[in-house]
C-alpha cells in the first residue's frame, strides 16, 4: 500500500510518570508512516484525493499537547487512534515516538516505542428471539457504531429463522453486519459480551432463548484457535442463518480455511423457510 512519511516531528508536551515531566514538559519526536491509496491523487494531481500531511502535523501537534499520559506507550496508542479516526482515508499507521530527554540518569540518544495500528474488516452475526427482536439487534448495532473504534459499514436483510441446537423455543430474527474496527479480537469479543449483558442476555441453556446473540464470524483473514475467540467461527459454514445474511453483504468473501465463497457455502445448505 502507498504511504506518506513524516519524519521527526518535534513536539514539546507534558507526558511522563514524574511530576516534573508533567509540569515542565519536554521534547518528543514523532515519525509517522501513513498508509493509504494515493493512486487517484497521483493520476489527478488533486490534493483532496490524498491526505494533506501539513494538516496531519498540525492536528497531531495539537492532540499531543492537549493530552497528558504517564507512558509513551499510551501516548503512542492514543495518537495512532486519533490519526485513524480523524483521517478516514488512512488505513494503517506506523508510529515511532522518541523521548530524547528520558530521565534515566544515563547517556543515550533517546528512548522510544514503535507501534503499528490499522482498521480491521470484521463480520458479525446477530440474532434475537426474546422481546423486541428487531429493536434488540438495532440497539446493539447502534451501540457499536457509537464507538470511535468501530464503524458499521453494511447491514444485511433481516431473516426469521428456526432455532438451531435447542429447538423448543421461539423462532429467531437474524442478520449480519460488516464493521471496521481498531479493536483486537479479544477486545471486540469483550465489547460484544458487554452489549449482550446490557441488553439483558442470560446464559441459562446452551443455544437457548436469548434477547441478543453476537458472534464474530470473520476478522480479516485471521485464523485463531484461541478458546476465547476461535476464528473464523467454527460452525458458521453449518448455519444458514449466518450464511444467508452474510451473502447479502459479502457473497464473494472467501472463507480463509475452506477457501470457498460465502455464497457457495450457503448454496450447500437448505434455504431458510
Amino acid at each position: 500500500m502507498d504511504k506518506i512519511i513524516i519524519k521527526d516531528l518535534e513536539i514539546y508536551a507534558n507526558h511522563g510518570v514524574f511530576k516534573e515531566e508533567k509540569t515542565l514538559g519536554q521534547k518528543f519526536i514523532l515519525s509517522m508512516e501513513l498508509y493509504l491509496d494515493m493512486r487517484e491523487a497521483g493520476n489527478t494531481d488533486d490534493l483532496t484525493k490524498s491526505v494533506h500531511y501539513g494538516i496531519v502535523c498540525d492536528q497531531v501537534d495539537k492532540f499531543f499537547k492537549e493530552n497528558t499520559y504517564d507512558l509513551i506507550e499510551k501516548a503512542a496508542e492514543e495518537t495512532c487512534k486519533f490519526i485513524l479516526t480523524t483521517f478516514k482515508d488512512i488505513k494503517r499507521v506506523k508510529l515511532m515516538l522518541k523521548k530524547p530527554w528520558a530521565p534515566i540518569g544515563k547517556p543515550l540518544d533517546y528512548a522510544a516505542v514503535e507501534i503499528e495500528r490499522e482498521w480491521h474488516r470484521t463480520f458479525i452475526s446477530a440474532g434475537s428471539n426474546i422481546g423486541d427482536k428487531m429493536g434488540n439487534i438495532k440497539k446493539a448495532i447502534e451501540l457499536l457504531d457509537s464507538r470511535d473504534t468501530i464503524q458499521v459499514e453494511k447491514i444485511s436483510k433481516f431473516y426469521n429463522t428456526e432455532p438451531w441446537g435447542y429447538t423448543d423455543q421461539e423462532e429467531f430474527l437474524n442478520c449480519a453486519f460488516e464493521i471496521k474496527t481498531l479493536l483486537y479480537p479479544k477486545e471486540l469479543m469483550g465489547l460484544l459480551l458487554t452489549i449482550e449483558k446490557e441488553l439483558k442476555r442470560e446464559r441459562t441453556i446452551k443455544w437457548g432463548p436469548r434477547t441478543l446473540d453476537l458472534d464474530i464470524i470473520f476478522y480479516d483473514d485471521f485464523i485463531s484457535d484461541d478458546e476465547e475467540v476461535i476464528l473464523p467461527h467454527p460452525r458458521m459454514h453449518q448455519r444458514q442463518f449466518v450464511l444467508k445474511p452474510l451473502s447479502d453483504i459479502a457473497p464473494y468473501y472467501v472463507h480463509p480455511i475452506l477457501k470457498e465463497y460465502i455464497i457457495d457455502l450457503s448454496s450447500k445448505l437448505p434455504e431458510l423457510k
